[in-house]
C-alpha cells in the first residue's frame, strides 16, 4: 500500500548526491552497524523484477539490483533537508509511507534517492529514472526494513 503523508520528520539519513556510479559504502556507528547486518541478511534477491548485482566488493551496508543499479544503503547520516541548523532543513518535508516504512524523496537528477525516517539506522535506496515510478523499488525492501531496523520512537 502506498500512502502519500506530509509528516514531522524528525530524523533520517542519507549521503550527498555523488552523481552517476556506485556511491560509497557508508561507516555507520556501532549499533546502525549491527542493524544494517540484519538488514543485509533479509535483503530480496530481485527488486522491482531486477536480479541482485554479485559483482565488486562486497559490504554489508549495500547492495545493487540490475543496470543501471537500483542502489541501497544503510547506515547513512540524516539529509541535510532534516538537519537542524542546515540550509535547507524542512522539519515538514512530505514524506511517503510504502508497506509501513516513511521515505524521504529527494529528486535526482536521474531518478529518486528515498531515505528512511524515524529508524534507528537510516536506509537510503537510490532508483535511477529508468525504472519508473521509481517508488516501485521500495515495495520489494520495505519488509526487509520494517523486519530489521525499529522504529525511532
Amino acid at each position: 500500500m502506498l500512502l502519500t503523508v506530509t509528516a514531522l520528520l524528525a530524523a533520517a539519513g542519507c549521503s550527498l548526491t555523488t552523481g552517476a556510479g556506485t556511491r560509497p559504502v557508508p561507516e555507520p556507528s556501532p549499533e546502525a552497524a549491527k542493524l544494517c547486518r540484519a538488514l543485509q541478511k533479509e535483503l530480496p534477491g530481485t527488486v522491482d523484477g531486477l536480479e541482485r548485482n554479485t559483482g565488486g566488493p562486497p559490504s554489508e551496508f549495500a547492495a545493487e539490483w540490475g543496470d543501471p543499479a537500483v542502489q541501497l544503503r544503510c547506515g547513512v547520516p540524516r539529509p541535510e533537508v532534516l538537519t537542524p541548523g542546515g540550509e535547507h532543513y524542512n522539519p515538514t518535508a512530505e514524506g511517503v509511507e510504502v508497506n509501513g516504512v516513511l521515505w524521504l524523496p529527494e529528486k535526482q537528477e536521474d531518478g529518486y534517492r528515498f531515505t528512511t525516517t524515524l529508524r534507528k539506522a537510516y536506509v537510503e535506496v537510490t532508483v535511477p529514472g529508468t525504472y519508473q515510478p521509481e517508488l516501485n523499488a521500495l515495495t520489494d525492501l520495505a519488509d526487509a526494513v520494517e523486519s530489521t531496523i525499529p522504529n525511532e520512537l
